[in-house]
């Protein structure tokens, strides 16, 4: 099957996907239950090695993420099998979720975690638009609502939001398909502020690391997780002024940093910035292969959700700093199903203020 339904505003446009040629149709995501007698799903997994996708690089919080999630998931899954990671970088994600969506074996022993924006930018035509459906993908869950912020130095002349519309602050940023940079660069867009961007770096550490450096004067999406995980002295020594925050609520632990959507002008620009920055609800996403078989899907499922109130693993993210706020497959899908359902009008100023 060569072409597949690609959201698009105002209903589902016809989007190709020549590789999906060469591994034939998967319009049915998810395969037919097992027959009677069938190998059981504990069989199946029983002795097996498993692989975790990464789309970040090792260090950071996505792969910290990962490797606890695989140090405790086996556990839950029946059959108990090992994990093995794979960072597989490339394209702010894209790589991964291409990987994931086209070339990844479909039996259910391949899993990944990748940008929480990917869906949307589906939506909104970016450059990481590859034409994929959302909702083919076997949505296991998140480990975490995540709440991102804007930061500068402590002696940049940005100390606040509102210093954004009159003041220029440099800002280091991934790939040009990242999230690190498509948010500020909409941002600018949106409310008129003035990130000058400087993408390019591996990852979200190393970009962390040019501002200790002072190659840069802060950063424009980073998660409040991260910061306080990588660069816990930023807060404790106050070396950063936090600017706002993108989640659509204020992070409890941060009540008083304004949420970008307080600072829309109009209800209009309040919907165009409530739909960039619903993905932040997504969080640190994990998702299998479309068309796995429909009892592995419900096995991994369940065993990621029981994963998430395991108290060993919960006291383990604990020591490491990690937030743990999930969201089930079934919560995820109803989000995307809520985006991808957004009015075209507003898909269509969102992205005309984006620039594209």
């Amino acid at each position: 099957m060569a072409s597949l339904l690609c959201r698009r505003a105002g209903g589902w446009a016809v989007g190709t996907l020549l590789a999906l040629a060469a591994i034939g149709p998967i319009a049915s995501v998810h395969a037919a239950p097992e027959q009677a007698g069938a190998e059981s799903v504990a069989d199946f997994y029983r002795g097996k090695q498993m692989t975790m996708i990464i789309y970040t690089p090792a260090g950071g919080t996505y792969d910290i993420y990962a490797r606890l999630l695989i140090r405790f998931l086996p556990d839950h899954l029946p059959g108990n099998p090992r994990f093995v990671p794979k960072n597989m970088i490339g394209a702010g994600g894209l790589t991964a979720a291409r990987y994931l969506y086209v070339s990844a074996p479909k039996d259910g022993l391949t899993i990944g975690t990748i940008g929480r924006g990917l869906p949307f930018e589906t939506l909104l035509g970016g450059d990481q638009a590859f034409s994929f459906d959302p909702l083919a993908f076997g949505w296991l869950g998140s480990m975490n609502k995540e709440s991102s912020l804007a930061v500068s130095w402590h002696d940049s002349e940005v100390k606040t939001a509102q210093d954004l519309r009159s003041k220029e602050l440099l800002i280091s940023a991934t790939s040009a398909d990242s999230d690190s940079t498509i948010i500020p660069k909409a941002l600018n867009g949106l409310l008129g502020f003035k990130f000058k961007i400087i993408s390019g770096y591996q990852g979200m550490t190393d970009a962390a690391l040019a501002v200790d450096r002072g190659e840069v004067q802060g950063m424009g999406y980073w998660g409040w997780v991260a910061i306080k995980s990588e660069r816990p002295e930023w807060l404790t020594e106050k070396k950063i002024n936090l600017l706002f925050q993108t989640a659509l609520r204020p992070h409890p632990e941060i009540p008083t940093v304004p949420t970008a959507v307080s600072l829309a002008s109009s209800e209009e620009q309040r919907e165009e910035l409530e739909l960039l920055l619903s993905r932040d609800v997504l969080g640190r996403p994990y998702v299998a292969p479309p068309g796995i078989p429909e009892d592995r899907l419900a096995a991994l499922r369940a065993g990621f959700d029981a994963t998430l109130h395991d108290p060993a693993f919960l006291a383990e993210a604990q020591k490491l700093n990690l937030e743990i706020n999930p969201a089930t497959g079934k919560e995820v899908e109803a989000l995307l199903r809520r985006v991808l359902s957004y009015p075209a009008a507003v898909v269509e100023r969102t992205k005309k203020a984006m620039g594209r």
